[in-house]
């Protein structure tokens, strides 16, 4: 049975993939950084692989070397062929988030750590993921959309969804382009600002609460649900400062409630079972008044440095990162095997069917 990979008794050669379109270029590229020092070095070979525009670059030995795209190798100076066994996408954005990557990757049967191409592109638009999973039960903020073009009809819009509101780019994160609204007057400005990221926004009604943010991840053999975590930020909403320069307090366990806590981890790992994840994901919510549980957003490739939520919440939950991502990597080689051997089981039947055809 051929296969493009060898696994055993050999280090298993992994591509840690940053970079992207998209504005979270350098928040991605922190995130690899975390991910390499997460990582068991002496279970897995790392490269980080960089992929901006169709500029695809690894770091090997101190230099940046081309990434060849027919089949995701790259070639030494030396003249040795290296080929990767797995690809841990932690690309925050197009083409890593929404699906394209992963679509390349499934072509050249190449495992990788996180959604497949339908979970990626259904998550990575807000507005369609947040009225797919709404659905189901779940309660969502009001929303519309807006496509780049379209009239901004300010008077109607607030009509809809009252004040203050936010507006977003459709498919992004990190909260660029992100804006809180609080008069009819600015949300042209908000609107344009969000298209900078994207062709499309999304349009919310405020909702006061508690925030929060609760991670999980799924193998063969176990359901992990992390702590939840409580997000106060010191600016007016979650924005980017308030992400990245610390202008936030992020309490792990929430204070919560036993109740609260467990309906949120149980409404978790529903939603990971809803939309088809892998890997690890991370779901925000906000609780508002009466203990109702709002969802806010899926995030399928979560930050992950070494003060991100994920990270925070594996410590909390008293576990390894270092396990957590070996659960992540093996599975998947677990699952392309049991592909394998099935498709390798059903061309030997295939094979006996024909054959007892032809001698009839």
């Amino acid at each position: 049975m051929a296969c493009r990979h060898s696994y055993i008794n050999m280090r298993k050669k992994i591509a840690i993939v940053a970079g992207g379109d998209q504005s979270e270029l350098a928040v991605s590229l922190r995130s690899a950084a975390g991910i390499f020092s997460f990582i068991d070095k002496e279970k897995y070979d790392l490269h980080i692989v960089t992929i901006v525009g169709t500029e695809w670059t690894v770091e090997h030995d101190g230099e940046k070397l081309p990434i060849d795209k027919n089949d995701f190798s790259f070639t030494t100076p030396s003249g040795d062929k290296y080929t990767f066994d797995f690809a841990y996408i932690t690309i925050h954005g197009v083409p890593g988030e929404d699906g394209k990557l992963q679509g390349y990757f499934d072509l050249i049967r190449l495992p990788y750590s996180c959604c497949g191409v339908l979970a990626a592109a259904l998550t990575f638009n807000k507005f369609f993921c947040n009225h797919y999973l709404n659905g189901f039960g779940i309660p969502i903020a009001k929303s519309i959309v807006l496509n780049k073009g379209e009239k901004v009809d300010e008077e109607t819009i607030v009509s809809q969804l009252g004040l203050p509101l936010f507006v977003k780019p459709n498919g992004g994160g990190s909260s660029y382009g992100t804006s809180k609204v609080k008069e009819a007057t600015q949300l042209t400005q908000a609107v344009n600002a969000a298209l900078v990221e994207g062709d499309q926004v999304i349009i919310e009604s405020f909702m006061n609460g508690t925030e929060i943010t609760c991670g999980v991840y799924k193998t063969k053999e176990k359901s992990v649900v992390f702590p939840i975590t409580e997000v106060v930020s010191k600016n007016e909403f979650f924005d980017t400062d308030a992400k990245y320069n610390g202008a936030v307090e992020e309490i792990t366990p929430a204070r919560l409630s036993a109740e609260i806590t467990q309906k949120v981890q149980e409404l978790t790992s529903k939603i990971y079972d809803l939309i088809g994840a892998k890997g690890i994901i991370r779901v925000d919510y906000i609780i508002t008044e009466g203990d109702q549980i709002n969802l806010l957003e899926v995030n399928t490739t979560p930050g992950m440095t070494a003060t991100s939520f994920i990270p925070q919440q594996v410590r909390a939950a008293g576990l390894d990162i270092k396990d957590v991502m070996s659960d992540i990597i093996e599975n998947e080689f677990d699952v392309m095997f049991s592909r394998l051997i099935h498709s390798y089981e059903v061309r030997v039947v295939m094979s006996d069917i024909i054959e007892n055809e032809l001698n009839k």
